[in-house]
């Protein structure tokens, strides 16, 4: 049990800035006129938007039942995690909080939120490479690295890896 309880005060806290409180902040959530003009991007970014948050959820839920821990470093799961969205891409975590933000800006309208996504892109890959990474390894050792040479860190795979 305080291992969902903690994934949702995290989630709450963590992708709740990142991807819900920023953005808002940024654009109030006004619609501007659509990114280069194309209006066919305001529903694009919409399912994009949604599509990152179902991701996010599927995620968030794996961490607290099959890796029994949380996203937060301070309480992280005691298993890997490497089933659902995981057989795909190694960090769809963070996928999904860049699917959420870039699909408002696209939904939105707003270049400020394009500009922020890049940013959140750039931080989370040093993180991942400077701290998850190397913390990862330590802890699982020979079958994260077993995982790292079967799923790339941010481009899904079309099929799902069955290690």
């Amino acid at each position: 049990m305080v291992p969902i309880l903690g994934s949702i005060a995290f989630f709450v806290v963590a992708p709740g800035t990142v991807a819900f409180w920023v953005p808002w902040r940024l654009t109030r959530w006004a619609m501007a006129p659509p990114l280069l003009g194309l209006t066919a991007l305001r529903p694009a970014g919409a399912v994009l938007a949604v599509l990152g948050l179902a991701g996010l959820a599927e995620s968030f839920s794996r961490f607290a039942i099959h890796g029994r821990g949380t996203p937060a470093p301070v309480m992280p799961p005691t298993r890997l995690v490497v089933t659902g969205l995981y057989r795909y891409v190694r960090n769809p975590m963070y996928v999904a909080v860049l699917w959420i933000v870039v699909g408002q800006a696209l939904f939105f309208g707003s270049p400020p939120l394009l500009i922020y996504a890049a940013a959140v892109w750039v931080a989370t890959s040093l993180f991942v490479r400077l701290y998850e990474e190397p913390d990862l390894s330590q802890r699982f050792g020979a079958d994260y690295a077993a995982y790292c040479a079967a799923v790339r860190r941010w481009w899904p795979r079309l099929r799902p890896w069955r290690g």
